[in-house]
Order: C-alpha cells, then sequence, then structure tokens
C-alpha cells in the first residue's frame, strides 16, 4: 500500500469526504425541493461551507501526535496540499451546482468562506487540537450569518456573510486562510497534552 493511500486511511479521508459532500448534496436537494428561488439564500451557502469545512477539519491531525513532529517526513508541502485539496473539495463541489436548478454561489463567495474558514480551522488544529479546532469556526461563522453587519469594521467582524465583492472580508479571510496555512504546515496539529491543558 503507497504512503498516499496509508495517509489517506489514517486521517480518515474517505469518511469525511463522503459525509462532507454527501452533506452538501442533502442540503441541495432541500433547497431544489423546497425553495422557490433558483439562487440558495447566502446563509444557506455559508453555512453549507462551513458544514463541509467542518467535517474536512477531522482530517488535518492523524492517530499519533508524536509521528506528526518527526523530521523523517517533509511533513510542511504535504500539510499543504491537504489544504489545497480541501479547498478544492469544497470550491468544486458546490461550484458543480451553478449550472443546476439550485444554485449555491456565487463562485467567489465559496472560495473566500472556505479558504478563510479552513485558514482559521488549521490555525485552531496547530494551537488547540483538532478535537476542538472547528469550534471557533463554527460559532463565529453562524453569528456572523445570522447578524451580518456593515461598515468596515462590522464587515471584518462578520466576513463570511458579507457579498463577493467585498475588500475588508476578502482581506480578512485570506489573512486567516494564510495564517492557518503556514502555521499547520510548519507546526501540525497540537499534542493532545497541549490540547488538555488549555481545556
Amino acid at each position: 500500500m503507497t504512503w498516499t493511500l496509508l495517509y489517506l486511511r489514517s486521517r480518515r479521508v474517505p469518511l469525511a469526504l463522503a459525509v462532507s459532500v454527501g452533506g452538501a448534496v442533502l442540503i441541495w436537494g432541500l433547497w431544489l425541493a423546497l425553495a422557490d428561488s433558483r439562487d440558495a439564500a447566502r446563509v444557506t451557502v455559508v453555512l453549507t461551507v462551513l458544514l463541509m469545512v467542518a467535517v474536512l477539519s477531522t482530517t488535518l491531525a492523524g492517530p499519533d501526535d508524536h509521528l506528526e513532529r518527526t523530521a523523517a517526513m517533509r511533513w510542511p508541502w504535504r500539510r499543504v496540499v491537504h489544504l489545497v485539496a480541501a479547498l478544492l473539495v469544497v470550491s468544486l463541489v458546490l461550484s458543480a451546482t451553478l449550472p443546476t436548478a439550485a444554485r449555491f454561489g456565487p463562485a467567489a463567495l465559496v472560495v473566500r468562506d472556505a479558504a478563510g474558514l479552513l485558514g482559521l480551522t488549521a490555525l485552531g488544529t496547530a494551537t488547540i487540537g483538532a478535537a476542538r479546532a472547528w469550534l471557533l469556526p463554527l460559532l463565529w461563522t453562524t453569528i456572523a450569518a445570522v447578524y451580518p453587519q456593515d461598515g468596515t469594521g462590522g464587515a471584518v467582524a462578520t466576513w463570511q456573510a458579507q457579498g463577493p465583492q467585498n475588500t475588508a472580508a476578502a482581506v480578512t479571510a485570506g489573512v486567516l486562510a494564510l495564517g492557518g496555512l503556514v502555521a499547520w504546515s510548519f507546526a501540525g496539529p497540537a499534542g493532545r497534552e497541549a490540547a488538555e491543558y488549555i481545556h
């Protein structure tokens, strides 16, 4: 068995992919069956992205925290590929709905939110561990999607729910994406001992 297959199995990637994509398909199907509008509401799009990211975040750590810190493996580039692949999964799955009768878009909104939320989750994985990394994205995004704010400060605070042309939201998502990518790529997931101590 190749290293890639072992890696995917140890991270439970097949299961996470199935649940993430299946959840998106379920929401798409419900919108298609129940909604009058062809375009999904922005809050629905944002929360669908959140669902997919939350499920995929379970793949950011393996069963052995100490193995993740070994110098024998070149982990940083593998982690970069992992996060980029997760971004592609979310973006491509939701972009595939654009030609259908229930569109989850625009694509710029999906990519921005997926990149920012994956970065935020990766940052949490590197600091408090994968088991709790999804909590902040979940709480922050749920509040932002339900209560979006105006103005530059409001756009930064509720960047997930802003329109795709909003510059402040794009910058905030970009900073989170880059910060999470760098932190998780080089530090890896926080050890369970550290996560338990913080708790």
